[in-house]
């Protein structure tokens, strides 16, 4: 023990073992396999989709770091993390490639100079084109485009006609479905797979409960960017499931219209101040999708040519996710 009473001597000689500074490398690109195809997709372009999607995309959460550091044994900087996505990779597709085209129309390119270059006097602060309530500090939708996503879930159920040769009952042997109720429920998808128009099942809705504010919910959509006879962008059945996945995106209405688009110039720029109020209230769904649910019952007949009538009773569970996203 040391005999002297100063606490220098009590402190050790050994130098404390160096804290590792190293943080987890984040990813510029983020590599998905989807369902069997693999998309390269840059960190931006990944946050600047829908929050609807990206819940679909990444359950768990969004991680957009290495899972292991340099110099700890991992992987080297030529190897990628690969993120397996259970998503539809042609749903995918088309949201990816209409976001590309709305950044590329409204920012500009090499080969053309964009919207936003003609109406960038409108974010002047002495702009006496808006009202001081439509102020570049408390509207986007003067600096970002925006986009209106629309997507429907759909979970159908098949009641086969009585004495159909597809019974509800499951095979005494294996407990599974009879194959022949597994053709019926697949051609009940193609049916209502053909069924594209995307407010007629809602409308339908509208008509049967006089639900008024199913009917606003259509009229403002239709007043934003949408059109009464509009069918999905993109709609499929899923993979071994009784469910059809579909989705719509259109640009938002702002009121901010260009003489010429394909040439635009600050003087052809004119803005509805109306219509911009309409708009504004689309950005209550900005990073806040809104769900609604119910139900839709129809009979489907799913004979071929020349065979009698088989008509089928199907219920539907819909569930629509409504959200706006600023690129």
């Amino acid at each position: 023990m040391a005999t002297s009473s100063s606490p220098i001597t009590q402190v050790s000689q050994h130098a404390p073992a160096p804290i590792s500074s190293l943080q987890p490398q984040l990813l510029t690109r983020l590599t998905l396999d989807l369902r069997g195809q693999k998309f390269s997709v840059d960190r931006e372009t990944i946050m600047n989709l829908p929050e609807s999607v990206l819940l679909c995309l990444f359950p768990n959460g969004l991680v957009l770091s290495r899972q292991s550091t340099a110099g700890d044994g991992g992987e080297s900087d030529e190897d990628e993390d690969v993120y397996a996505v259970d998503f539809d990779p042609q749903c995918f597709s088309f949201v990816l490639s209409f976001f590309r085209q709305a950044q590329d129309t409204f920012y500009g390119t090499s080969n053309f100079p964009g919207l936003y270059q003609a109406q960038q006097h409108l974010v002047d602060p002495g702009s006496q084109n808006i009202p001081a309530e439509f102020a570049p500090s408390q509207n986007p939708l003067l600096t970002k485009q925006a986009i209106i996503v629309l997507r429907e879930e759909l979970e159908y159920f098949a009641i086969p006609p009585k004495g159909d040769k597809a019974k509800t009952s499951a095979e005494p042997t294996t407990g599974q479905p009879s194959p022949d109720l597994i053709d019926l429920k697949k051609e009940c998808g193609q049916k209502l797979l053909e069924k594209r128009s995307i407010f007629t099942a809602l409308q339908r809705n509208v008509s049967k409960e006089n639900n008024l504010a199913e009917q606003h919910l259509i009229d403002m959509l239709c007043m934003s960017g949408f059109e009464r006879d509009d069918s999905w962008g993109y709609r499929a059945l899923e993979p071994n499931r009784c469910c059809i996945s579909s989705i719509a995106l259109v640009l938002l209405k702002t009121g901010i219209t260009h003489a010429n688009p394909s040439d635009p110039t600050p003087a052809g720029v004119t803005v509805d101040n109306n219509q911009m109020s309409t708009a504004q209230k689309l950005l209550l769904f900005w990073r806040k999708p809104a769900r609604k649910c119910w139900w839709d019952g129809l009979d489907v007949d799913i004979a071929k040519t020349g065979e009698a009538p088989r008509v089928v009773k199907l219920w539907s569970r819909r569930v629509w996710t409504l959200e706006l996203s600023l690129i």
